[in-house]
């Protein structure tokens, strides 16, 4: 029997008490997948194709250049048709074949991989190298059944090589790991490529090929691409920490020195894991699994606190990198599935199951008691892949339940006339004019398997092993013909260690004799995350006192805190935007004990930071409740300090918008008549936020919405900003007034000037549309109208740990913002020293804004500075900003 698919022996042998499922229910459940996946391939194809992804609330499609760059998110964008690439195999799983047809010809005739445009080594591998090739097996298979097909000549296999041999210059350094960006059209080399300048990437970047790769080598007989893949995986086993088996974040990809030496199971490293497993599965080779289970090995040693998975230092794994986690490790509990481990696999998703509930989505991160950190949720499938593999493996209807609550979620929260669409904000139930290719690759693919009987299948998925982007890659390629001509970094010595295979799957049955066993290993997690227990302080070593200086009492222009912080190696930064950076240098520390104390220092600071962090006021919602909206649309808001509190009030504040007359509000309204008992649209400038709601407040307004003037500001890439008092009592105040930057704030005013009646719901976050909505058909009422809703677009995935910015009056304030990772131990190399924020100073605010994050590697951008410009009438605003909308346009259609 082939070792490759013992892994597969693993079968469902486990259920709850619980009842089962009925067969009806389930098979409702999977045709509403169908129905969803419809609805958000269907508005793909009708308002973006051909362009790369669907901007589900502006129902246009995403077109790199044209749109707002978000950064390295934007590298998995190469003008070719990506999100129909990724959903290919998709539609044959979900029996749709003659739209799988139909998609191919399109994919043949329209899509052009020699584009001047420099994209993502990684993301362009796993979705559209791993698409292609799912979309030729599953072409293969049905030709293969006599039925569809049959004109089909592996087209899609040549587009796949073809891209394989852009991809390869990136491999072309002297360690073959990969570099991550690569010019489509000009390679690495040479001044038109605008790439090549990077040292460094992430492990999974890296460690995600050899899948993919190979099954391009087997099936075109062309060893190069297998070799090269072959050769990063065996540099990155060579240059993990040999004493914890642990490998860090990101590598040099020249000198293989770790840049980044935390380990977890999430982003930077998450599929390098999964593809050594993987690996093994499908091609056979014994060395995949034999390193597998040595890094799992330290993994479950080091890294797994059940049900918590905690990054570590590789150096001292002993030592906790972060407090939080990110929410693309929850594919782990699946591959400990594939692994045969299930007791940890259920105590972790059981664990992502309750904040999941918590939060309606699985936030971007959260801390370890399961509080936002990052608050954005792009639709991640990773939660719903780790469910189908945990029922798959224990046939409980726990998960199937599980399963239910994903998909009411989605059409609940995230559902919008053109598709779905990501949510900024899983506090306030906020959207972003995104959908990403994987949710079509991914999300429905899972829950399709979750709720489908063998019948529902139109093949026998066991003969297949899925990508980290669920394409589907056949097991036979395991006895295709390979060899390499490319240079191994195996070493000689390394030779097989059968003490390190586990053979076969455990035997459920004798691991789980009580059908209850699952239950109780879930309810003690159900119990921990519904009270979210507060961390406990840092732990100080008996004997060590006190350090001489208290995060609380530290005043950034204090000469004598300064140089204590310079005697404990602490050194301060002022950076060119007004901020302020702590960051610790132990080695620098006039004496070990000085150290000691700076580290001290560093962990108080965090620890501060988190809890000035808890008592600012989180954004608020403005939610668009007239026709055609019917509440679909929610657009981020900044609070204001005075006025009515969203957040005590039960129904928030409903009324229609009515533009100010001046619409700076800074003196006595003009037009009290039409404002009265209306919600005011203000404009930023000129005066005091509490002058502008005392002006409208005294014309009868039951609420107010202040708009940026600074033209391209945007809640996507700037801070939260909080509106604060005129220095004198506010008291008088008892409206609430909310804020919105200037890209939000064009939203109300081009409904406005659509649609002139529009009405807003003014509250702490989104409600519920039944609720909003009682005794109202909305559905029928939706179907009377087309609706194109607009929400400001880029990714940022910020979440509670979201920058505050507070404004005493309408000019820029000077800003203490900090950025906050980690604290290094006494002895740490100073190359790895972390930072933290120092807490507010002198009433300036805490920014501690994490970074933008793609699947595996991020970036942070800074927002834009703030500028006061002249007040303009209404019908000149609108009509510059109907005139730049069909410039972009234009421009949109001729790029296309």
């Amino acid at each position: 029997m082939p070792a490759m698919l013992l892994l597969f022996a693993l079968v469902g042998t486990l259920s709850s008490q619980g009842q089962a499922m009925p067969r009806e229910e389930k098979n409702r459940l999977m045709n509403q997948v169908v129905e969803m996946f419809d609805h958000a391939y269907q508005n793909y194809m009708d308002h973006a194709y051909p362009a790369d992804e669907l901007m589900p609330l502006t129902c246009r499609g995403r077109v790199r250049g044209l749109e707002p760059s978000r950064g390295d998110v934007d590298d998995a964008l190469g003008k070719f048709s990506l999100t129909l690439i990724d959903t290919l195999d998709t539609l044959v799983l979900l029996n749709k074949t003659t739209e799988f047809e139909a998609a191919v010809r399109k994919v043949l005739s329209d899509v052009r991989l020699d584009n001047d445009i420099v994209v993502s080594v990684f993301e362009t591998n796993i979705r559209v190298l791993g698409g292609l090739l799912g979309g030729h097996s599953m072409a293969m298979m049905l030709k293969e059944g006599g039925q569809h097909m049959q004109w089909y000549q592996d087209e899609l296999l040549h587009m796949a090589k073809d891209l394989g041999l852009r991809l390869l210059p990136a491999f072309n350094t002297s360690s073959g790991l990969p570099y991550p960006r690569v010019n489509l059209k000009h390679g690495i080399w040479g001044p038109e490529t605008r790439t090549g300048s990077e040292t460094d990437t992430c492990t999974a970047c890296a460690g995600t090929i050899i899948l993919e790769f190979a099954a391009l080598s087997r099936f075109t007989g062309d060893p190069v691409f297998e070799a090269h893949a072959r050769r990063a995986m065996d540099f990155l086993w060579e240059k993990r920490q040999r004493n914890s088996n642990l490998v860090g974040t990101t590598i040099n990809i020249h000198s293989g020195e770790w840049v980044r030496r935390d380990s977890g199971v999430g982003a930077g490293i998450d599929s390098y894991y999964e593809y050594l497993l993987k690996a093994y599965i499908l091609l056979g080779d014994e060395l995949f699994l034999q390193r597998f289970n040595i890094h799992y090995a330290s993994i479950m040693k080091y890294i797994s606190q059940p049900p918590l998975l905690l990054d570590v230092h590789i150096h001292k794994p002993l030592l906790p990198a972060r407090t939080w986690m990110d929410s693309l490790l929850a594919f782990f509990p699946g591959l400990q599935v594939l692994k045969g481990d299930i007791r940890p696999a259920i105590e972790t998703h059981e664990m992502l199951y309750q904040v999941t509930k918590k939060h309606n989505f699985l936030p971007e991160a959260f801390t370890t008691d399961f509080r936002v950190h990052w608050a954005q949720h792009p639709l991640r499938p990773e939660f719903a892949e780790s469910t189908y593999f945990l029922y798959k493996a224990t046939g409980d209807p726990y998960y199937l339940e599980a399963g239910r609550t994903i998909l009411d979620n989605l059409n609940r929260f995230a559902r919008v006339p053109c598709g779905f669409a990501a949510m900024k904000d899983v506090r306030t139930g906020s959207h972003e004019d995104r959908m990403d290719s994987f949710f079509l690759a991914e999300m429905f693919k899972y829950l399709f398997l979750l709720f489908a009987e063998t019948e529902d299948l139109p093949f026998d998925v066991e003969d297949y092993v899925f990508t980290t982007e669920a394409h589907l890659l056949p097991l036979s390629l395991s006895t295709a013909p390979h060899s390499s001509s490319i240079p191994s970094n195996r070493t000689s010595e390394e030779e097989l260690d059968d003490s390190n295979f586990d053979w076969t799957c455990p035997n459920t049955r004798l691991l789980f004799p009580d059908p209850a066993f699952p239950r109780n290993l879930r309810e003690p997690i159900r119990s921990a995350v519904d009270k979210s227990c507060p961390r406990p302080a840092p732990y100080r070593e008996p004997g060590m006192g006190r350090p001489p200086l208290r995060a609380q009492d530290f005043m950034a222009n204090n000469p004598q805190h300064l140089e204590l912080l310079r005697r404990m190696g602490v050194s301060l930064i002022h950076l060119k935007d007004g901020r302020v950076q702590l960051v610790q240098h132990a080695t620098q520390a006039v004496s070990a004990v000085a150290a000691e104390d700076g580290v001290r220092f560093m962990q108080e600071m965090m620890e501060l930071s988190s809890q000035q962090q808890k008592e600012q006021l989180p954004p608020r919602a403005i939610q668009i409740v007239s026709h055609p909206f019917f509440g679909r649309v929610v657009l981020t808001a900044g609070p204001a300090q005075f006025g009515t509190d969203l957040s005590k009030s039960s129904t928030g504040t409903r009324g229609f918008v009515t533009v100010a007359e001046p619409y700076s509000g800074c003196s006595e309204i003009t037009n009290a008549e039409y404002l009265q008992g209306h919600i005011a649209l203000l404009q930023r400038g000129q005066c005091m936020f509490a002058e502008k709601a005392r002006h409208i407040q005294k014309a009868g307004a039951i609420g107010g919405i202040v708009v940026d003037d600074n033209e391209g500001s945007s809640s996507d890439t700037a801070p939260l900003f909080q509106m604060a008092g005129d220095g004198r009592s506010t008291d008088d105040i008892t409206l609430p007034l909310l804020f919105l930057f200037h890209k939000e704030g064009n939203i109300l005013l081009e409904a406005l000037k659509e649609y002139r009646e529009v009405e807003v719901l003014l509250s702490d976050k989104a409600r519920d549309r039944a609720a909003i909505f009682k005794g109202v058909d909305v559905q029928e009422a939706e179907e009377d109208c087309i609706t194109e809703a607009t929400t400001p677009t880029s990714f940022d995935p910020v979440g509670q740990s979201e920058t505050t910015t507070v404004e005493l009056d309408e000019s820029a304030p000077e800003e203490v913002a900090l950025t906050q990772e980690e604290v290094s131990p006494v002895g740490e190399d100073a190359r790895f020293a972390d930072e933290v924020k120092p807490p507010e100073e002198e009433g300036r605010p805490v920014d501690p804004t994490p970074p933008t994050q793609d699947r595996d590697s991020g970036t942070k951008e800074e927002p834009e500075g703030d500028t006061d410009s002249s007040s303009q009438s209404v019908d000149e605003l609108l009509a510059d900003w109907q005139e730049d909308l069909e410039a972009f346009q234009q421009m949109e259609k001729d790029e296309l």
